[in-house]
């Protein structure tokens, strides 16, 4: 028997989601990152704790009884899975308590560094329109997304009255809708206090996206002198000269000014002491044209080029928009925050292997019918791969229309016929 033929025999007899596991992610990572932890794992492995949180979001489970029940339900078939055992109620509260939830951070980062490796194509991406031009240069958008907790008492996550939540503060890729960078904090506070390690997460020559609230100008100025270009919102209220004006004979379509200013407040003079660019122009939001001041430390590119780039920070609001339509993230597993950092780093996991499931499949169907269809084979044990790609793929419809070949009664044809209502 070849060992093409052979290969496909054996992904018939184990489940699409052990499939998915032993096929793309590097499993024997899990105990080597978490090799150097304090808190041993005895008779519930690291590894157990990954693949059963990564399981509860493909399959959308709500608590930890279900995962629990699911484990031991499907015990026999897990156990084919790099040893995964299922575990108790209290076993698996106390894993996600107490255990450091970097393992599954580092882990993220580890299975998103393997993708990249076999396909450059997945991680890099491709900009669209105006924005081909930057096809050799990052571009990324930086916002925030705030995750309800239902525990309105948790002191940790306290955000307004008899409310509690989380923030995930994420640097996007624009080009592949993918996370560079996560990272989590409190929800009462501002966003501003992440800025500086968001930005520090891209390189000289890249490009940082960001709405007001990330406009602090003392950070701005620390990213300009890195090489760092930024394009952000004006604040309200900020105070500035004029250095020098576009002739408006000179602007392009939808901009109303372009500007080169200096910063004029007592406190924001200081902060960014060099000149900056300002730019007005009228920007179609949903359907809407909306007028919008972007401010940026380039004088290069088009005004038009400009707001054409802010446009482009709304891919990270749509990355949380697949994140939290497809995963679990409504209802969390435990109030502590290691339980709520394992659980999110978890649905990072999930939805990046969803992701490069789908574009190694080529799957012809949005991300949030893909997700569903993952769900619904996750126990089917035939060939993913072969289902994913053949998902979404039908012939052309007749052209005829369905009632052309309708039978009809002998002598009712008239009434098929006539126009009814």
């Amino acid at each position: 028997m070849s060992s093409k033929k052979a290969k496909a025999t054996r992904r018939r007899m184990i489940s699409c989601f052990a499939q998915i596991v032993q096929e793309h992610i590097s499993g024997w990572k899990i105990e080597q990152i978490a090799a150097g932890e304090k808190v041993k794992a005895r008779k519930f492995s690291y590894s157990s704790q990954v693949y059963l949180l990564m399981l509860s979001q493909f399959l959308h489970l709500f608590s930890l009884n279900e995962i629990v029940d699911v484990s031991k339900i499907y015990a026999p078939e897990l156990s084919r899975l790099r040893g995964i055992t299922p575990a108790n109620l209290n076993t698996f509260s106390n894993a996600n308590r107490t255990r450091d939830p970097k393992v599954m951070q580092s882990f993220f980062w580890e299975v998103y560094d393997t993708f990249r490796r076999q396909d450059g194509g997945f991680v890099r991406g491709r900009h669209h329109g105006r924005l081909t031009r930057f096809n050799l240069r990052g571009i990324y958008a930086i916002d925030s997304s705030t995750i309800q907790l239902a525990y309105w008492c948790i002191d940790w996550a306290k955000h307004r009255q008899r409310k509690a939540a989380v923030k995930i503060h994420m640097v996007a890729n624009v080009a592949n809708r993918l996370p560079h960078f996560c990272v989590f904090g409190r929800a009462k506070d501002h966003d501003s206090k992440m800025e500086d390690e968001l930005f520090n997460s891209l390189k000289e020559g890249d490009i940082g996206i960001a709405d007001r609230a990330y406009n602090h100008f003392k950070a701005l100025h620390r990213q300009s002198l890195r090489g760092v270009f930024f394009v952000v919102r004006e604040k309200i209220g900020m105070k500035y000269r004029v250095v020098r004006r576009v002739a408006k004979k000179d602007l392009g379509e939808n901009i109303i000014s372009d500007e080169t200013i200096m910063l004029t407040g007592q406190r924001t003079s200081k902060e960014y002491p060099c000149a900056m660019r300002r730019v007005v122009a009228r920007v179609k939001v949903d359907g809407k044209w909306r007028t919008m001041v972007f401010l940026t430390n380039n004088f290069e590119w088009a005004a038009s080029t400009i707001a054409e780039l802010y446009k482009a920070r709304w891919e990270v609001e749509l990355l949380f928009k697949e994140l939290k339509q497809t995963l679990q993230l409504q209802d969390f597993y435990g109030e502590n925050e290691n339980a709520v950092a394992w659980q999110i780093w978890a649905a990072l996991l999930t939805h990046l292997v969803l992701r490069w499931l789908k574009y190694k499949s080529g799957a012809a169907c949005s991300y949030s019918r893909f997700a569903a269809l993952v769900r619904a084979i996750v126990w089917l044990k035939k060939d993913a791969m072969a289902i994913l790609r053949s998902y979404g793929i039908a012939p052309p419809p007749d052209p005829g229309g369905v009632a052309s070949g309708m039978p009809y009664l002998p002598g009712f044809e008239k009434m098929f016929l006539k126009s009814v209502g």
